[in-house]
């Protein structure tokens, strides 16, 4: 598969570039970006996928978290592909949770969404084939997201008992099935049987998880969807039922913008570094 880099800049003694590609899966051209701490020059890598929230690109995440830095410090990886299939001929939808922009790391069932919106096989084994393919890296991966891609990186997780070290989450939204968010999406992409929507839901596959993988969330007080959309307190009924070990950080004052995500991305890269270096 061609990689073709697009952007190239130096960053932290490494390289921070963007690469568009063919995706096989999702049939259209994406973008993922891609840094390359000063180590990679010299040594295979673990790797740290980061999966972003609704109307977010690859770019969000490269921009404004800061997370450069602690991954030069650590020697991580970091892989941070777009968050929907994007092209003239993909599907879309009015308003900014339901369609370009918003694919829910799920592989979508209904028509129209089907022909495109596969992001769930595209994380789980196509972009992790590509970068294995192209770049320096150990079989070590981790996975991070927020919001969106908080409920993207909990369920990819716990559905790959032994594909990644460690995984943890912002803002995650953990219950989809009983939130507007993942309602409106889950009914788009995969109809009305409410059963089905169980296999993308945190909440819902921490009862039957094969591996207890430890969760680390952080989750703004001050988050204006606390209430409505991201409800983390039945993320920690779910794990105390079920004893699945949970760090759950409610930090107080902040909201759900990259302003929290940069205040506490140093811990989160530092927690998965422990994990893929043991």
């Amino acid at each position: 598969m061609t990689l073709e880099r697009i952007e190239h800049r130096a960053l932290h003694g490494g390289w921070q570039d963007v690469y568009r590609h063919r995706s096989d899966v999702l049939g259209c051209d994406m973008n993922v970006a891609v840094y390359l701490p000063p180590q990679a020059g010299k040594e295979k890598l673990p790797v740290l996928y980061w999966l972003s929230g609704l109307t977010c690109t690859e770019q969000n995440f490269t921009t404004k978290s800061g997370a450069q830095r602690y991954a030069a410090e650590h020697g991580v990886i970091i892989v941070a592909p777009d968050t929907s299939p994007r092209g003239d001929d993909v599907a879309d939808a009015d308003g900014y949770d339901l369609g370009k922009g918003a694919g829910f790391y799920v592989n979508a069932t209904q028509a129209p969404w089907a022909t495109h919106y596969r992001m769930y096989d595209y994380i789980v084994d196509e972009l992790p084939a590509l970068v294995e393919a192209n770049f320096p890296v150990t079989d070590a991966r981790a996975i991070s997201g927020h919001s969106m891609g908080g409920h993207g990186a909990l369920t990819i997780a716990l559905k790959n008992p032994g594909r990644y070290r460690s995984v943890s989450a912002f803002s995650p939204i953990v219950a989809p099935s009983q939130v507007p968010w993942g309602e409106k999406a889950f009914g788009a992409y995969l109809g009305e049987d409410r059963v089905a929507w169980k296999a993308y839901d945190t909440v819902a596959l921490i009862a039957d998880a094969q591996e207890r993988l430890p969760l680390l969330v952080d989750q703004g007080d001050a988050d204006e969807f606390l209430q409505t959309q991201l409800k983390p307190e039945l993320l920690l009924a779910a794990a105390e039922a079920t004893g699945h070990p949970l760090t759950l950080r409610l930090q107080p004052g902040y909201d759900h913008s990259y302003y929290f995500i940069a205040s506490f991305i140093g811990e989160h890269i530092a927690h998965h570094a422990r994990a893929l270096y043991r």
